[in-house]
């Protein structure tokens, strides 16, 4: 059984950026050790995802509705945490998305049996592509390990874990 974990928006704005929270930078050590072993056992590939936004990101919009400025391709802001730098080195894929999900997500998995989300934000990127995964796949397990994401806040990650989980989509952890 071929497995794919989706390391969701894990960039330098959501975790201790304009954007970041107490939360996320509290479970960068379990994804850390999560994707180490991971990389030890050879038991998944991994796929990165990055919001990717353009300098008029204010103009746009997600920009009118959430006027701070992050994830500006090209800035520190926009990298991956450098706690997951050798990671992104070995990834199957890194997909830059203007926006929530990322449309090209669906034919990258395809061959996969199984696939696993982790990341930030849970209550936006992370369930947007959730979703967007099971409505291509609904036969294929799809699982979010919720020890290995967080939300804008605690309330608004465990909602969004409730309603994935409503859309048959399995959390764990």
């Amino acid at each position: 059984m071929s497995k794919v974990i989706i390391i969701v928006d894990m960039q330098n704005d959501f975790v201790d950026g304009s954007l970041g929270t107490a939360e996320a930078q509290a479970m960068l050590p379990k994804l850390v050790e999560k994707l180490s072993q991971v990389q030890d056992t050879h038991s998944a590939d991994v796929i990165f995802t990055m919001d990717t936004h353009p300098v008029n990101y204010l103009e746009t919009a997600e920009g009118r509705k959430l006027p701070v400025e992050h994830c500006i391709k090209g800035t520190p802001g926009w990298e991956i945490v450098p706690q997951l730098q050798a990671f992104k080195a070995n990834a199957k894929a890194v997909v830059e998305k203007p926006t929530f999900g990322a449309v090209d997500l669906p034919k990258l998995v395809a061959d996969y049996d199984e696939i696993e989300l982790v990341g930030l934000c849970t209550d936006i990127c992370v369930i947007s592509n959730a979703l967007l995964l099971k409505a291509f796949y609904p036969e294929k397990p799809i699982c979010v390990d919720a020890s290995c994401c967080a939300g804008v806040t605690p309330e608004s990650h465990a909602n969004a874990l409730a309603a994935m989980k409503m859309c048959q989509i399995d959390v764990a952890g």
